[in-house]
């Protein structure tokens, strides 16, 4: 069906809501807009669903949440006898709706769900799904994208978001359903008398709580420190556990960014609702200074709380922290301390991503630890956690950790945790403050035997059609013509995860790569340096990842800045 057929088709079928029904007429004679909206249908993969709120096939509405779903429900009657799925949401626009169609649709497939009756966290998801012995689970959210995104993740039974093999097998289901003829649903009062939808109580939070409390390492030391907090959920989902978490650790001076306290989808002052960006921190910054004695530490969560960022007072201003420079200090502080004390386990296991510092293999070298190297993506971490647990060794896994400010301490959710990061983050600020220094002190010292890495993320925006297409073409020509220098730097080696082979540009010599097949380039340079590209997996982008090392914290930096302005000259050169 093409492009203006499929646009006819849904101004006479799309009635039921009125946000998609008006849109459509709102465009009516637009041959850009509409072709915007039915060029291609929304792409499901590992992530799941994400793109824009709005009407037609390649936006986020009832009618693409309910096709997707009715595609996951004919895909686990095909496999199991009888499922279960857990449901949650975050606070974004139409949040609660699209989870409330899934449940109807689960419903009407027979399927029995576990409905979350408020916004809770993506790492709760990925509990409950475990907690009920669940076939599969759907969070929805957009996790830190802007107000005008929602998304739709799809966990297995393990509690990890979908390998790549069964969302595979999930889009061949979803592509066999008609949107208009063959999606199912049932009334939502209906269900919930029947018993396929059942409301999930406290005991399921109250169970959630005391796993994360099982991972302090130093229990007491938060409360003993007198550490002064400023914390923002960015009007997301943190804003109950978080606080509860800090409570009960013994936190006693909290303060909560007032206009980011509670739950709104337009995220009016925060546009861009990520803590890896400063501008996230703008209200928390304001609030602290604004404080008779400055706050030690500052606290934010993204909007489905599973990434955590953090600012640290420096005695004259705040510094805020990298997702790097926070997981190595988790990983030094919990195994040198759960070494200390006994509870490390033997043959511990550190688990990173590939665009994840290398300064975290010297740290897990110090301490003995195996470091596990794997694509982007904390469902690879997840996995390797089931990997040991089948293994009859899940207490090998210590910690794990991506540079885009995800955490995970403990097996008991197969998902990045802000909430235990935030409870972590925050036990680890109260040890080194009982010793006089803070984290950047920590940090520095780190730097000082480790050797001075930097680490930097650079992006390049390919929107809409053309977008899509000029990634390819991007992606295609450095496989067929590789550089041979970067930033003057010479490349000694790439490892190509798409073709699944390194090689040394050296010698000559190709290595076969282990790791699941994926569209990332890696570049290995003089001195240690790297560059890593890869399509974004969620956004309309490009991503470069650099890191960078020197002697010196101003050669390392002199080397990351010829490093970021090269990675965006080779990404915007198609």
């Amino acid at each position: 069906m093409d492009i203006m057929a499929m646009y006819e088709l849904w101004c006479q079928r799309a009635t039921e809501d009125a946000d998609v029904a008006a849109e459509l007429a709102a465009v009516a004679g637009n041959e850009a807009e509409i072709r915007d909206r039915f060029y291609r249908e929304l792409a499901f993969g590992t992530g799941g669903l994400r793109g824009v709120i709005g009407a037609g096939s390649n936006r986020m509405n009832i009618y693409t949440v309910r096709k997707a779903t009715q595609g996951l429900a004919n895909y686990l009657n095909a496999r199991y006898e009888k499922s279960t799925v857990a449901v949650s949401f975050d606070s974004r626009i139409k949040s609660d709706v699209f989870a409330r169609e899934t449940a109807c649709v689960l419903a009407a497939a027979g399927i029995t769900v576990h409905l979350f009756p408020q916004l809770e966290p993506t790492p709760v998801l990925s509990y409950a799904t475990r907690y009920y012995n669940c076939q599969a689970g759907v969070m929805v959210t957009a996790s830190h994208n802007p107000a005008k995104y929602n998304g739709y993740k799809v966990y297995g039974s393990d509690g990890c978001q979908m390998t790549d093999a069964d969302a595979g097998d999930v889009l061949g289901y979803i592509n066999q359903v008609d949107l208009f003829e063959d999606v199912h649903t049932i009334p939502y009062d209906e269900a919930v008398a029947a018993g396929l939808i059942q409301i999930i109580g406290d005991e399921l939070l109250e169970s959630f709580t005391r796993q994360v409390l099982a991972q302090q390492v130093n229990p007491g030391v938060s409360a003993e420190a007198g550490l002064r907090l400023v914390y923002t959920p960015l009007n997301g989902t943190g804003n109950l556990p978080v606080r509860e978490i800090l409570k009960r650790v013994g936190i006693k001076e909290v303060f909560i960014v007032p206009e980011q306290e509670l739950p709104d989808g337009n995220f009016p002052t925060a546009p861009f609702p990520n803590p890896e960006i400063r501008q996230a921190f703008e209200c928390a910054l304001k609030l602290a200074k604004s404080l008779d004695t400055p706050a030690d530490l500052l606290l934010a969560t993204d909007p489905d709380c599973d990434r955590v960022g953090i600012a640290v007072w420096n005695g004259e201003d705040y510094t805020l922290m990298s997702g790097n420079e926070v997981g190595c200090l988790l990983l030094d502080y919990v195994v040198s301390c759960r070494k200390a004390n006994g509870t490390l386990p033997a043959d511990p296991v550190v688990v990173k991503t590939i665009v994840t510092t290398n300064m975290a293999k010297s740290i897990a070298a110090k301490y003995n630890c195996e470091l596990r190297d794997l694509l982007t993506g904390f469902k690879y971490i997840g996995e390797q956690i089931g990997v040991l647990e089948a293994e009859g060794r899940a207490d090998r896994y210590v910690i794990g950790f991506e540079e885009s400010y995800g955490y995970l301490a403990g097996s008991y959710v197969r998902d990045k945790d802000a909430v235990v990061a935030s409870m972590l983050i925050v036990e680890m600020a109260s040890y080194y403050h009982k010793q006089g220094i803070s984290l950047l002190q920590r940090m520095e010292q780190l730097y000082q035997e480790h050797g001075f890495y930097r680490n930097a993320l650079v992006n390049v925006a390919f929107e809409g059609e053309q977008g899509m297409h000029d990634m390819d073409r991007l992606m295609t020509g450095l496989r067929d013509n590789p550089p041979a220098e970067i930033a003057g730097l010479k490349v000694l080696a790439c490892a190509d995860y798409g073709l699944r082979v390194a090689t040394d540009l050296i010698t000559g010599e190709r290595t076969p790569l282990t790791l699941p097949k994926s569209n990332v380039l890696a570049y290995t340079l003089e001195g240690g340096a790297g560059l890593i590209i890869r399509p974004s997996g969620t956004e309309p982008k490009v991503k470069g990842y650099v890191t960078a090392i020197g002697e010196t914290p101003e050669a390392a930096a002199a080397c990351e800045a010829a490093l970021c302005a090269a990675a965006e000259a080779i990404m915007k050169n198609v």
